[in-house]
């Protein structure tokens, strides 16, 4: 009984009961207060899509979510605890300062037909990102990203002035039964966006006045064991996805299109392994 209700009468069993209630609803309220908060600040802050990614992080399949050192050799197994943000990693700043990454002695490097220019760094989700000589930063997609594309049937791109946040939606492209989400590579404001053709796909200028970091993308020598994996993934993908026996094209070159070279496979779920998507 409560102490508005007729007849009541105050006791020690009421006097335990009511207080443990109270203090239950206190908790309640108070966690939801505060959470509602969060969740406004998450929303002012920009945030959202960096809680998001955080959560798919955690779904995506072990495999996928090794360390950058692993690839390397470093290691031999060790999930990324930073969900591929090296730039709070302590562990990646050590490693670094004990291994510094090999600056390339070519242009671009050629792997199994594929060319990635050395001049940009490379995000894990397919895009690449190149400091532009006024401060901003180009973001494409590698090569091997727009080969799993293609031609594709339509490209979602951010207005200008629309905030980026790394391993947030840069964009999205529609390919077949296909919605994917291409993640972004930098932190930043759109100020423009390319034409249809082009072999880029937004230029993105930093937020405030301070310089990008790009200590969480890869370049240089890691590239070419990146992709060996990457290559790998694919080929385990595209068996499961439409019973392929193999991935690559004579003389173990990709093919330009390979959506069209597979048109019996799921190809939203190729392109969700693909690009980080579970």
């Amino acid at each position: 009984m409560l102490p508005w209700i007729y007849g009541f009468h105050w006791n020690a069993g009421h006097i335990i009961f009511l207080g443990a209630f109270y203090t239950v609803l206190t908790v309640v309220a108070t966690t939801l207060i505060v959470a509602a908060r969060r969740s406004r600040r998450a929303l002012v802050e920009h945030r959202v899509e960096d809680i998001g990614w955080h959560s798919d992080f955690h779904d995506l399949p072990p495999q996928d979510r090794v360390c950058r050192h692993v690839l390397t050799g470093e290691f031999q197994s060790r999930e990324c605890p930073n969900a591929f943000d090296c730039r709070h990693c302590a562990m990646h700043a050590k490693l670094i300062a004990m291994h510094p990454v090999e600056e390339p002695d070519a242009a671009e490097e050629e792997i199994l037909g594929m060319t990635f220019p050395l001049d940009r760094f490379y995000h894990r989700g397919h895009t690449w990102a190149r400091v532009e000589m006024d401060g901003t930063v180009t973001v494409g997609l590698d090569d091997l990203g727009q080969r799993l594309l293609g031609v594709a049937d339509a490209v979602d791109l951010p207005q200008p002035g629309t905030q980026v946040s790394v391993n947030g939606t840069a964009f999205r492209v529609h390919k077949r039964d296909a919605n994917v989400r291409v993640l972004s590579p930098v932190d930043g404001e759109v100020v423009e966006t390319a034409r249809p053709g082009s072999d880029w796909y937004l230029r993105v200028k930093p937020a405030g006045r301070g310089e990008m970091d790009f200590r969480h993308l890869l370049r240089g020598a890691e590239v070419w064991p990146w992709l060996m994996r990457e290559m790998e993934r694919l080929q385990v993908t595209l068996s499961a996805e439409a019973g392929a026996a193999a991935t690559l094209a004579d003389g173990g070159v990709p093919v330009e299109d390979i959506a069209a070279a597979y048109p019996e496979a799921n190809w939203d779920a190729v392109c969700g392994e693909m690009f980080l998507e579970p």
